[in-house]
């Protein structure tokens, strides 16, 4: 087991460690975290994939271990906001040389949401856009084009546009124990001599 290198599949170059090509410091990616792209360069996620995260506005990713990441996915930032309060839709801020605005009110041209949150174990499906100050919980499952506009709990699987729940992964007694066991943070060797019981589903094993 090598979470430090680039592709984790012998001659399979549309497939990442998500973390070890990431250079940017409002991105934050757990160990073990895969994307998979077959359209374009998997080592360009954070050109591709994340949008609006400008420097200025400074909202951060944050994502957990051992998540998969699908192709195509997208996670849009505050700064593609335009702000409510508004009487117009305009983002008059922006182009302050313009309309001789300050320059250092660009900011009030959206309406800012926070950060994004990603748990561990979290499977995003194909071409799912997870919108600003979204926290998705640990084990959570987002469906293919799905629109994450809220909160998703743990282990919940969500889809649609909006997306909404469609169900629990799990019973409410497995979860809880599941979260207590938090197997993303053990040490690679537990989790390597686990392997079994946690592909099988044996809860009780563990």
């Amino acid at each position: 087991m090598d979470a430090t290198k680039i592709y984790p599949r012998t001659g399979d170059h549309q497939i990442v460690y998500l973390k070890n090509v990431i250079d940017s410091t409002q991105i934050s990616v757990g160990d073990y975290t895969i994307y998979n792209d077959f359209y374009n360069d998997p080592c360009k996620f954070q050109e591709n994939n994340v949008l609006y995260q400008y420097p200025i506005n400074n909202d951060h990713l944050i994502i957990g271990k051992y998540c998969s990441i699908a192709c195509g996915a997208k996670f849009m930032f505050t700064s593609g906001n335009h702000a409510k309060q508004s009487l117009s839709s305009y983002s008059f801020p922006i182009f302050f040389e313009e309309w001789d605005l300050p320059a250092n009110n660009i900011c009030k041209a959206w309406d800012n949401k926070g950060d994004i949150i990603i748990g561990n174990d979290v499977w995003i499906g194909y071409e799912a856009v997870i919108m600003q100050g979204v926290t998705i919980g640990d084990g959570a499952v987002i469906g293919t084009r799905a629109l994450v506009t809220k909160d998703v709990p743990p282990y919940t699987i969500v889809g649609g546009v909006p997306a909404k729940e469609i169900k629990k992964r799990y019973s409410s007694n497995t979860i809880d124990k599941l979260m207590q066991l938090k197997w993303w943070d053990w040490p690679e060797s537990k989790v390597k001599a686990n392997l079994e019981n946690i592909m099988s589903g044996c809860i009780e094993k563990l």
